[in-house]
């Protein structure tokens, strides 16, 4: 590549519209902000929050800055409405409840990474590193050599090497390895693990990039006749069978073995328990203790979004969905074609007579709207003038026991009962005075007895009372025990 073509790529990477959101992000005012609370709310791997926790959570943490920092009066909302907007946030539908989440793109998570290694470089030649780049480098000049001899003088080679060593420890020639490469390796093997969040990110962007440019290819299956739409028909899921599809497929085969995954929690757990790792700092020990989940979850959640994706395609070409979206594209192709030469003669601008009702609104809330209630449109009953009527103490009195428990009826007869000089049961209260409210009086009893007796913990008494429909009925409850009196 010539300096100029460098050049003009550098640049087309630090375009405001349509370049790198990673640099766009170092590039700003407003860093030492997002660099702050980016990777504290969402900086685990893997991390995901609900849109409003999230807002409340900048809200507080703005309140705190402010007198320290020159921040303008803006909210939490406001601030992720624009790193929204700048490729810095991903805003999905939550798989497990209503709603919507945030989360890290990928090029965040590069951004916020440089950012980290900053603040805190890593040294940049080790003697570990040296050693796992000699010998990947030679696995794959053994691995392309073309000429067998080659390949199997070097197999051999390497057997004899690690016979060596096995008789060498056999002997009883041990020596582990020392702490400043034990660290240096578990080091290297951290600074892999801090990249998955990253990789995984990276891969489902891929996919939803694929998912989107097969749309578009169906769109124009027209001129080119059967290349995606014949295959969608057919069966084929694109996506699963593309470069990306099939390495992830892999992958995944791998992370779900279970022979493979338990050898390698066993040998973390063995890493863990070593002397050197008790000088790691906490943090890269969680890393550790949770890589093997951190593989299987970020597998799993893009295996979804690959299924999910490829059923899609299918949908939307077996429902013929893809027929009314090329309608619409041709249409507003037409329309732009008819607006370039009418451009010459009329403006922008001007006004054509037109009223044209929109059928959507632009919202910032959803409190802006107000659900539509046909209730409130019904036209309610007219209001009839009741003569003035006399009515007595007895019916008063029987709308109250309708409506509310006789509670001063229950205690004289918990009372009368208890009074014999022995514990007196729920079932036994009832027994002596059946219940005149039905089931309002049996949910009296249980209330008194809760608060003024005692609970027979095991012990199941049967209650039986007859309801206002003349119906028995009868119910299995803990025991209630009255030991005395209730205070009037």
């Amino acid at each position: 590549m010539s300096v100029l073509a460098r050049a003009l790529a550098i640049r087309r990477l630090l375009d405001p519209a349509g370049g790198n959101a990673a640099l766009r992000l170092l590039r700003s005012s407003n860093l030492p902000l997002a660099g702050a609370l980016l990777p504290t709310h969402l900086g685990a791997p893997g991390a995901r929050i609900p849109t409003a926790e999230l807002h409340e959570r900048l809200d507080i943490d703005l309140e705190e800055l402010r007198p320290h920092l020159e921040l303008p009066e803006r909210t939490g909302k406001a601030y992720c409405d624009d790193w929204r907007a700048a490729g810095l946030l991903v805003r999905r539908a939550a798989s497990d409840a209503r709603g919507e989440t945030y989360e890290l793109s990928p090029d965040a998570i590069d951004a916020l990474r440089v950012l980290e290694q900053l603040e805190a470089p890593r040294t940049a030649l080790t003697e570990s590193r040296l050693v796992s780049l000699a010998a990947a480098v030679r696995q794959l000049a053994i691995d392309t050599d073309p000429d067998v001899t080659r390949r199997i003088d070097g197999l051999r080679a390497e057997r004899a090497r690690l016979d060596a060593e096995i008789a060498r420890l056999e002997s009883g020639d041990i020596e582990p390895v020392d702490e400043r490469r034990a660290r240096e390796r578990a080091t290297e093997v951290l600074v892999m693990a801090q990249d998955l969040p990253t990789d995984f990110a990276r891969v489902r962007a891929q996919f939803e990039a694929l998912n989107h440019d097969l749309r578009a290819r169906i769109l124009d299956s027209s001129k080119t006749p059967g290349s995606v739409l014949d295959d969608v028909f057919r069966g084929v899921d694109l996506i699963e069978s593309s470069d990306e599809g099939r390495t992830f497929t892999a992958f995944a085969a791998l992370v779900r073995d279970a022979e493979r995954s338990d050898e390698l929690e066993s040998d973390l757990s063995a890493v863990l328990s070593r002397d050197f790792a008790l000088a790691l700092a906490p943090e890269a020990r969680r890393i550790l203790r949770a890589l093997v989940r951190q593989l299987k979850s970020g597998s799993r959640e893009v295996q979804v979004v690959l299924t999910e994706f490829a059923r899609g395609l299918r949908r939307y070409v077996q429902s013929h969905e893809f027929q009314r979206d090329r309608a619409l594209r041709d249409a507003i192709q037409e329309a732009l074609a008819a607006a370039v030469p009418a451009s010459r003669r009329v403006k922008p601008y001007t006004a054509a007579g037109i009223e044209l009702e929109l059928t959507a609104s632009s919202l910032r809330s959803a409190g802006e709207l107000t659900p539509h209630d046909p209730a409130e449109f019904e036209p309610s009953a007219p209001l009839e003038d009741v003569e003035p009527g006399l009515i007595d103490f007895e019916s008063l009195a029987a709308i109250a026991r309708e409506t509310e428990i006789d509670f001063v009826e229950l205690t004289e007869a918990v009372n009368a009962v208890v009074a014999r000089g022995e514990p007196a049961s729920v079932g036994d209260v009832l027994e002596a005075h059946p219940a005149s409210q039905g089931l309002a009086s049996v949910i009296g009893l249980l209330s008194l007895a809760t608060r003024h007796g005692a609970i027979d913990r095991g012990a199941v008494e049967r209650l039986t009372w007859t309801g206002s429909d003349g119906a028995v009925r009868s119910a299995d409850v803990e025991r209630h025990v009255f030991t005395k009196e209730i205070p009037a």
